[in-house]
């Protein structure tokens, strides 16, 4: 399986992915649907078929009480009242009857269709109370009884029950309709429905899918695509396809892409011109020095010999003139840096002879306070960390002043050596800026000794070795630099053209604390 097919599936699994989104919200909308439309059918065909039987069974009876219960004697017997209840039941649309009267008051008699299955129990008393209630006469009512009918349930089966009384005198009469078949038939358009439903839903989802699949495909192909122009691709491009807003949008994606490569293009021709101007112009400035250095040493070494009012000049060009050699020297290895070329040369060295020899060469050794412990083996470029000694410690003595504390220790696979001195410490809005390339903490000096890139150099040297440098203010007064390279670089490589020469032991300029 390719990695952008299991992207995709991770990507419909989430919860948050929008194919999920797509999928469930046609899902609501179709289940919403279904139960509402099911639920509307399943309503009105259990009032049509309920209403229906009902008022067929009801019609039925009245007419039954009508033309069999009116004609009974006017004292019927109980045998009369059977006879009459079972003719009515038989004629009937399945329904049973029971016919009740008195042979003298307080003496009810009873005549039953079956008695197995209705009795004078199986009539609510509600609708008994109902029946035998005279209604009073008005414009409005013509009859002093009235059919009642009520829906109960017995032994968990729904029944029809109704009665009325025959009026002018006559027995009253009651039905009892089953409505069990009206039930079984609804539970089945109810699971016809729930199946119907359930249908629905399952389609949905697939018509989500696919509607998901057609939209969004386009829309990985999209994120896709931005992830590679992203990762510096920028010949990606979509195949488009369509007239579509996706389609539009896939344009102007392209049209983004190609302006991009091409802005791209261009800063990365002006950037590698500017490089190797600056490498040119560097390489040809070393040559002119060193003749115009050699000169100037020896003026330096004829100054005291010299007419007092030149000696000034003389000291002047000297001092410029070696400033300008480390400017060119510094510029010339922050070309490398740029092009990619710069390659360490690894060794296994003990960090705190080391660090004394960078401090024994520039004639530091009392201006510094060394806490190292000796025998601490790391593997790194001995030259490189000379040159971020370097530049941390004559900063720290240039801007803090002597003594500068240097503390070399180990914190599980780091070395850490910190570089702290008594000054008054960086300005807050400095600090983010310290490693910066000539930048300088005050405006008012925009010209100083050192070249502005000193720090720069030493922060670029340590990222070469993989480590970092970080610059903070102690709370005790004064700054910090603290240096911090792993133990175990990677394996050493040829160093790049250019990658060992310069002076970058003499470039300790840069930040200002």
């Amino acid at each position: 399986m390719t990695e952008s097919a299991k992207r995709s599936i991770r990507a419909g699994l989430r919860w948050t992915s929008l194919r999920l989104r797509l999928v469930v919200v046609f899902a609501l909308v179709a289940l919403t649907a279904a139960v509402s439309a099911s639920g509307i059918a399943y309503w009105l065909n259990r009032e049509a078929v309920l209403t229906r039987t009902q008022d067929t069974a009801l019609d039925d009876f009245r007419r039954q009480m009508q033309d069999t219960a009116a004609a009974l004697p006017v004292r019927p017997t109980k045998d009369d009242l059977q006879r009459a209840a079972a003719q009515m039941a038989a004629g009937g649309p399945g329904y049973s009857v029971l016919l009740e009267d008195e042979r003298e008051r307080g003496k009810p008699i009873v005549g039953y269709s079956d008695l197995d299955t209705f009795t004078r129990a199986d009539v609510p008393d509600s609708l008994q109370q109902q029946v035998a209630r005279k209604q009073p006469l008005t414009s409005n009512n013509e009859h002093e009884y009235h059919l009642f009918w009520q829906r109960t349930s017995i032994a968990g089966t729904p029944y029809l029950v109704a009665g009325t009384r025959i009026i002018g005198g006559g027995p009253a009469g009651y039905m009892l309709k089953s409505l069990d078949q009206e039930r079984q038939d609804l539970n089945s358009l109810a699971w016809s429905l729930g199946i119907a439903t359930t249908l629905a839903l399952i389609g949905s989802a697939l018509l989500a899918q696919a509607a998901a699949t057609t939209v969004l495909r386009p829309v990985q192909r999209l994120g896709d695509a931005a992830r590679k122009l992203g990762e510096g691709k920028l010949d990606t491009r979509l195949t488009v396809s369509g007239t579509d807003e996706l389609a539009d949008l896939s344009r102007t994606f392209n049209r983004t892409a190609s302006s991009l490569e091409k802005k791209v293009a261009d800063m990365s021709a002006r950037e590698e011109s500017s490089r190797r101007f600056v490498a040119d112009m560097s390489h040809e400035l070393r040559t002119p020095l060193t003749a115009i250095t050699a000169v100037a040493e020896v003026l330096e070494d004829e100054a005291d010999s010299l007419d007092p009012m030149i000696a000034p000049a003389v000291h002047l060009v000297v001092s410029e003139t070696r400033r300008l050699n480390d400017l060119v020297e510094n510029l010339m290895e922050v070309t490398r840096f740029d092009a990619g070329t710069a390659r360490l040369v690894l060794d296994d060295v003990d960090v705190a002879d080391q660090v004394t020899a960078c401090i024994d060469a520039r004639a530091w050794l009392d201006a510094v306070d060394l806490d190292a412990e000796r025998g601490m083996m790391v593997r790194l470029d001995p030259r490189r960390l000379d040159v971020i000694l370097a530049n941390l410690i004559g900063n720290a003595l240039k801007h803090g002043g002597s003594p500068v504390g240097v503390r070399v220790r180990t914190e599980g696979e780091e070395l850490v050596i910190e570089v702290r001195d008594h000054g008054p410490g960086i300005p807050e809005e400095v600090l983010p800026h310290v490693f910066d390339r000539f930048y300088k903490a005050s405006a008012s000096r925009p010209r100083s000794e050192g070249s502005g890139l000193g720090l720069s150099i030493a922060m670029e040297n340590a990222h070469i070795h993989g480590g970092d440098i970080t610059a903070a203010n102690s709370p005790d007064g004064g700054a910090v630099f603290v240096l911090r390279l792993p133990r175990g670089a990677s394996e050493p490589t040829e160093d790049g053209a250019d990658g060992g020469s310069g002076r970058d032991d003499d470039s300790e300029d840069g930040g200002a604390s």
